[in-house]
């Protein structure tokens, strides 16, 4: 299996507050180049916002982060 990887400090620096993180998203913003056979979120760099993010996987320092700046985490299917 093969995942498009984004760092959270990609997040922190391309999503506003309350924003939702989906693949489609990450897509058509051009932070991957392809969904591949998923997106993964990792735990490099900080988050300073709430944001609603789904991906295929988190890092569990990923999902820390997000939901400590009280953000919310869906893994897709």
């Amino acid at each position: 299996t093969e995942y498009a990887v984004v760092n959270l400090s990609r997040l922190e620096k391309e999503f506003e507050a309350g924003a939702t993180v989906t693949p489609e998203v990450l897509l058509a913003k051009r932070i991957i180049n392809s969904p591949k056979d998923g997106v993964k979120i990792l735990g490099n760099g900080t988050l300073s916002k709430a944001l609603t993010v789904h991906a295929s996987k988190f890092s569990m320092t990923a999902q820390a982060a997000i939901e400590a700046a009280g953000g919310t985490t869906f893994t897709l299917d």
